[in-house]
């Protein structure tokens, strides 16, 4: 009994000595004090990281997941047709040049935050409501790090803040094949959502990189 005091007294012992005493590695006192990793990235170094490219809809763009498995045909209903994959995924980065521009799918997509400013998102729903949303880190000021857009909604989006660069992802299920990206008339929904018509405007002439419809994956 006695001896398993003494060693507990001398583990005790050690362990205040240790929580005193033990210096830090220097990579673990560095990165107390570190800024966030993405803090010094650019767009530039984005595109070539993870081999984005110019897309007609969504900035810039990369499929990173197409199912292997798929929806024969007459196996969803009206609007889809023919056979397309179970669910899709891709990364997507906006700039000041290159925003979402208007346009809807036809398939339910989930937008991701990763890395970057916010992304101004509006809905435009078919009642003629709308909802402006922000996609970004900032959860106690409502930002949202996911945001569901149900299919066949008309949307576009922009950057906030600092005004670099966002960085997320969409999944979209089923998986999205290029029939089912439809643009936006400009001036139509303008008049239909006039509370928003000078937004949807400035967004559209805010485009400075774009790609054909169809180009760079399913978009």
């Amino acid at each position: 009994m006695t001896e398993d005091v003494g060693r507990r007294q001398i583990i005790k012992g050690a362990a205040i000595v240790g929580a005193s005493g033990v210096t830090l590695p220097a990579f673990a006192q560095d990165s107390r004090e570190a800024t966030p990793l993405h803090s010094d990235l650019t767009a530039d170094e984005l595109l070539k990281l993870l081999q984005l490219e110019a897309n007609a809809t969504c900035g810039f763009v990369r499929v990173s997941f197409v199912s292997k498995h798929s929806i024969g045909k007459g196996g969803l209903p009206a609007p889809f047709e023919g056979q397309r994959p179970l669910g899709s995924a891709l990364y997507f980065m906006v700039t000041t040049g290159a925003p979402v521009r208007l346009h809807r799918i036809r398939n339910d997509q989930l937008y991701h935050y990763y890395l970057g400013d916010p992304l101004e998102t509006i809905l435009l729903h078919s009642d003629g409501s709308f909802e402006r949303i922000i996609v970004g880190p900032d959860i106690r000021t409502a930002q949202r790090l996911q945001l569901l857009i149900p299919g066949n909604t008309f949307h576009t989006a922009r950057l906030l803040g600092r005004r670099r660069w966002f960085l997320g992802a969409s999944t979209e299920w089923p998986g999205v094949i290029p029939a089912d990206v439809e643009l936006g008339q400009l001036e139509e929904l303008a008049s239909k959502y006039p509370a928003v018509a000078a937004d949807l405007r400035s967004i559209a002439a805010s485009v400075q990189h774009s790609a054909p419809t169809g180009v760079a994956g399913p978009r």
